[in-house]
Formats: C-alpha cells, structure tokens, sequence
C-alpha cells in the first residue's frame, strides 16, 4: 500500500513497483481521511498490505509552510503516527516512512548527516512540519525496539520533475522559478521577481531517481537508522535562476526581494550512507531533469488550453450523434 500513491512523489513510486511485477493499492483521499483511525483502518482492511510506503502528507513551499504551521504540523503528524500505529496492529511486515530534508537543524554542517538529524532546531519557516516527521522516526525507533516491527526512514531532499505542483500558492522553487519564466516569456514580459537574495543552496532530485531510491531501501534496507537520498551537489538558488531562464528562454530582468525569507541558508546531503546500505545513487544531471521538466509543464499548459476546446467538441459530437 502506498499512501500518497496519487501525489507527485507517489505517482513515481507506484509506477516503479507496478513495473517490478507487484500489485499496488493506493488509498484515495476522496475514499479515506488517513487523518483519522476510522480511515486508517478502512484502508489497511481493503489493501491488506504486507509492505506500507507512507507518503501522504501535507506539503507546500516556504509560502505555504509559513502561512500554514498548525495545519501543516498536526496533520503530517497525526498521519503519520495512526498510520504507524495500525500498520503495527495489522501485522504488516515492513514499513516505509518517508521524510523529509525539512527535519534538519538549520544550521547542519555541509553535507548533512544522519546523524546530526538531532543537533538543532529547524528553520523556522519549516520547523512545524520537519518536526512532525522527525517524530516518526522516534516512533518507528521505539516500534522496531519494543515491538521488533520493520520500519525503515528516508529522507529525500528537495524534489522535482514532471508532474511536479504548479500552483503558486503551495508550489516549491523549481515549479515556481519555471512557472514564472514560462509565463513570462508567453505574455513578454520583460521581468520576473524572485523572493530573497539567492545566496541560499539547494539540492534537487529528480523525482524518478527519488523513486528508485524508495523502492531499492524497501527491497533491500531492513535497518533502524535513517538514510538520506539526494545528490550530494548543491546549487545556490540565484545559479538555478540563471539555469531555468536559459532553458526556458526569458531573457529578461530578475529582480530579488530581499524581503522574503531565504529559508535554510545552505542544504546539501551526505548520501554515502543509502549508496553503503541499498546501492543507491542518483543518475538524473540537473539540466536534464530542468528541461524534461519545463517540456512536461509546457505541455500540460497546451493540454489545458485546448481542454475547452476539446469539451465543445465533445458536446458537439454528441448532440449530432442525438440527432442522426
């Protein structure tokens, strides 16, 4: 069972384990509020797992997660620890918990470690949703301790890729720095604004390779300590600016507000443990993934604007299909 299996993440991974052979269930928000016991268990008694890969999750950029602090932690925590907890009774034999890059101190040493997962408090912007799951992984420690349940820990840092979300209320860097280049240059505009100084680095993964990553960790990985999946190459946001602008043609003005947070000044990881334990390494150059990216983001925006078009004809279609 993967929760989220229907998110951007999610997608990825159920197309990988689909493609190994093995049958996937997916719980959909619409059909189960995993925020909730009843919900919980409604779905672990229709999917009867033996391997669950926690995924779902509320999520959003710096914008969201400021705006957001007491949504965006009670829920990431209370579906995580009801989803724990029930997967626990149900007997599944292995479970999947995914963090997040969000989780570390803010002022980690570069490349962040494992284990100076617990050396300082987030970012603040981020800090109620990292520690929400950072408690999971005390939870599936103590489980694993008291109770010998098999639960393993991932934390991939920032992803990317086709699929990704769009709305520039939730959206994270990548998504948003594409949507406004693109925009930009289809209405000709001759300036973007971007928020802070662009001092601050960041680490990308493509989502596929994020995907192979989860799946290799719960084929392979049986282990209590958490393991990173990312890069290990950081870019300073200002670099990525300049890389997005080129792909996506804008040649025009960027203009910085230093008045919006930067968020975590620099994020890097250290990713030797998950290539020790489970053979992982990341294979998507960024530049790649940047440009199947913006080609994936060009085209929904196509799709999008014909969809209306399509409707009429649909319409069309039926009502002389009535007639004839």
């Amino acid at each position: 069972m993967v929760t989220g299996g229907a998110g951007f993440l999610g997608r990825a991974v159920v197309r990988r384990l689909e493609g190994a052979g093995g049958p996937v269930f997916v719980p959909r928000s619409t059909d189960y509020d995993l925020r909730g016991r009843e919900g919980v268990v409604s779905a672990l008694n229709e999917a009867r797992p033996d391997m669950v890969i926690h995924l779902a999750g509320v999520v959003g950029g710096i914008g969201a997660n400021r705006d957001n602090p007491g949504r965006f932690f009670y829920e990431n925590a209370i579906m995580g620890v009801e989803m724990m907890e029930q997967a626990r009774v149900f007997g599944v034999s292995k479970y999947v918990q995914v963090g997040t890059v969000c989780s570390y101190p803010k002022f980690s040493p570069v490349p962040f470690r494992e284990d100076d997962l617990w050396n300082g408090y987030p970012e603040e912007t981020n800090a109620p949703y990292g520690l929400a799951k950072r408690m999971l992984l005390v939870q599936g420690q103590a489980y694993r301790e008291q109770y010998g349940f098999n639960s393993i820990y991932l934390i991939p840092v920032n992803l990317y890729g086709p699929g990704d979300n769009f709305d520039p209320a939730s959206s994270h860097v990548i998504p948003a720095l594409i949507k406004k280049c693109v925009d930009a240059v289809d209405s000709g505009r001759d300036s973007i604004e971007v928020w802070g100084g662009g001092r601050a680095t960041r680490e990308f993964l493509f989502v596929d390779d994020a995907a192979e990553g989860i799946a290799l960790a719960a084929e392979l990985y049986d282990g209590g300590e958490p393991v990173n999946l990312g890069v290990g190459r950081e870019v300073t946001i200002r670099d990525l600016v300049t890389l997005i602008a080129k792909l996506t043609g804008f040649d025009g003005e960027v203009r910085w507000d230093a008045s919006k947070p930067d968020g975590q000044p620099r994020r890097v990881l250290d990713t030797s443990r998950a290539r020790e334990l489970f053979g992982f390494e990341a294979r998507t150059e960024l530049e790649d993934g940047l440009a199947a990216t913006i080609d994936w983001y060009r085209a929904s925006a196509i799709d999008a604007t014909l969809e209306p078009r399509r409707s009429a004809d649909r319409l069309r279609s039926s009502h002389h299909r009535g007639h004839a």
